[in-house]
Formats: C-alpha cells, sequence, structure tokens
C-alpha cells in the first residue's frame, strides 16, 4: 500500500458482540468474509463503527490478526488491505502501539486524534504535523488522516494538508466533517496540493453527493452492511452514470440518514439491528455505556432496510 492512493469503497465494519459484551469471533469470521468477498477496495477495522474506544488493546490486536487471516483466505491475491484504526492519547503510544498493530498484521492505519488534546478548534498545524510526522517515522505503514467534525476537532485548513502532504507514508485523509461546505474546502485544497492524496469521505448522511463533489471514495461504516451496491454506487459515479448512482442511493439513503442522525453515537446499535435483520451477525448488542435501540426504532430501521433492499426472505 505504500504507493496506494486511497480510492473507492473502504468499509468500517461493526464488530459482532456476544450478549455478555464479549467478541463474537464465530460472527466476525462469517461477516468479515461476507464482506472481503465483494472485494472492496480495503478494510478497516478498530474503527469507530466497530466500537475501537471500547476495546482493550489486546483485543485490537486480536481483532487485526484473525481479520487479516480472513481476508487473506477471501482475497488470497492480496487486493484487499487490512486497515486498522490507531486510537491513543499520546505521541509516544501512538508510534509504540502503531509497531504493535502492524506485527499484528496491519497493513495500513488509520490515525485517531490523539482527544483531549486534540479537542476543539483550532488545533496547530504544528502538533498535526508532528503527531503524524513521528508515527510514520516510527512505522512503516500508509497513514490515512481523519477530520472530525469542526466543533469536536481537528479539521485540516488547505495550511495544514500543506504540510502533511509533506509525509511520503500519508495517503489519505477521511473526511468526517458531515459538513458539505467542509467537505467542499477540503476537496478543492487537495486539488491544489503537490501530490495526489485521497480524500474519502466518511459522511455517511452524504456518501453519493460527496464523491460527486469530488471525493475519491468512502472509508465509512455504512459500506458494512450494503457492500455491494456502495461498490456499484461508487463505480457509476465515476463513470458519470449518476442515473445508476442515484438509483442506487435512492434506495439506501434513507437508511443511512435514519442510522447517523442525531445522536450520532446511536449508529452502532441501529447498524447493528440492521446486520443482524440481514443474517449477517447473531446479536446487536453493543458495549456499555452505549445503549440499545428500542422497538419503535428498531421497526423503522426494519422497514428502511427492506425498503433498501438488504433484507431477504429469510432475514431475521
Amino acid at each position: 500500500m505504500s504507493a496506494y492512493v486511497m480510492k473507492g469503497i473502504v468499509p468500517a465494519p461493526v464488530l459482532p458482540m456476544l450478549p455478555d459484551c464479549s467478541i463474537d469471533w464465530d460472527s466476525l469470521r462469517s461477516y468479515l468474509a461476507w464482506i472481503a468477498g465483494q472485494r472492496p477496495t480495503a478494510i478497516a477495522m478498530n474503527m469507530d463503527a466497530s466500537e475501537g474506544p471500547a476495546l482493550s488493546r489486546a483485543e485490537m490486536l486480536e481483532v487485526v490478526r484473525i481479520s487479516r487471516k480472513i481476508i487473506d483466505e477471501a482475497c488470497p491475491d492480496g487486493s484487499c488491505p487490512l486497515i486498522s484504526g490507531l486510537i491513543v492519547g499520546s505521541t509516544a503510544d501512538a508510534v509504540s502501539f502503531g509497531q504493535e498493530l502492524k506485527a499484528a498484521g496491519a497493513q495500513g492505519l488509520a490515525v485517531f486524534p490523539p482527544f483531549p488534546t486534540f479537542l476543539g478548534n483550532p488545533v496547530p498545524t504544528e502538533m498535526i504535523y508532528k503527531y503524524h510526522k513521528a508515527i510514520a517515522d516510527g512505522v512503516d505503514l500508509p497513514l490515512i488522516a481523519f477530520q472530525f467534525p469542526k466543533a469536536w476537532g481537528p479539521d485540516f485548513p488547505p495550511e495544514t494538508l500543506r504540510e502533511l502532504i509533506k509525509i511520503p507514508n500519508l495517503i489519505g485523509l477521511k473526511e468526517a466533517s458531515f459538513d458539505t461546505t467542509k467537505t467542499l474546502e477540503t476537496i478543492e485544497a487537495a486539488r491544489m496540493l503537490p501530490r495526489k492524496i485521497g480524500v474519502m469521505t466518511g459522511s455517511d448522511t452524504f456518501i453519493l453527493e460527496a464523491m460527486i463533489f469530488g471525493c475519491d471514495g468512502a472509508l465509512i461504516g455504512f459500506a458494512g452492511t450494503a457492500t455491494d451496491q456502495l461498490i456499484r454506487m461508487y463505480n457509476a459515479a465515476a463513470a458519470k452514470d449518476f442515473d445508476a448512482a442515484f438509483e442506487i442511493w435512492g434506495r439506501l439513503g434513507p437508511l443511512a440518514r435514519f442510522a447517523w442522525r442525531a445522536p450520532i453515537r446511536d449508529y452502532r446499535p441501529r447498524m447493528k439491528e440492521v446486520l443482524v435483520m440481514q443474517g449477517l451477525i447473531r446479536h446487536a448488542t453493543v458495549r456499555p455505556p452505549q445503549l440499545p435501540v428500542d422497538n419503535a426504532e428498531r421497526g423503522e430501521l426494519r422497514r428502511l432496510a427492506a425498503q433498501a433492499g438488504l433484507l431477504t426472505a429469510g432475514a431475521k
């Protein structure tokens, strides 16, 4: 992946859990094999969608080890690399844990902001650059930076992107601002850079629109359910077959917008409910303090998933 530019569809799947809140490894194996078999650009584990912040370090490493084995079996030609989220609180810890994730099998790292240090804006460009540069120097893997909503921080103004692009390992940016204006600003800033990086939307509520704006693809939780449909939508948009692209998004969009509506944290149990309905995982368990959905919300998720064409006659 070192010379790779991020593009296409990169699912960030949920992490199946048993009723006791331990990881459901059996469901993970079948679920990841299902995703990998559809040949996305890559798969990203230990992300927010997989409740990465709620996992222990040992669990995150085991997720990488098992996920790498599953993906390699499904894609023996190496066409679907494994990316891991890197979620830590300090520079030294980022380098150390990044090395452990690489040893476990990660082929790229999605670098989460080290909260609470990066909480709120503005975050100094020097701080952002030095953090990513230290990781790049200490862990020989491709890196993807992570732009959060502006109220959380950090965002990446043009001057910050110009500094980050000096890091050869940096191949992409997950643009998860959930703000159309910021998305457009980021795409335009990326166009002016001396080296191409992939701008991947992480805003599940307007995936197709972000691609039409100019995003190179999506690194996104919603692709953990409608993987094949989103790959076909991306290919249609890239070919400027917008009728075909909007036909797909017209079915999927209402579900994505409902699942990622406020409070946005609840997208995790919402998407797990959909995956249970699809028969892809066994339980919709989320780790406390996250709460499950109620019956009314579950019913609406079922209606929208059926409307999207995601449920079969044998779905639960």
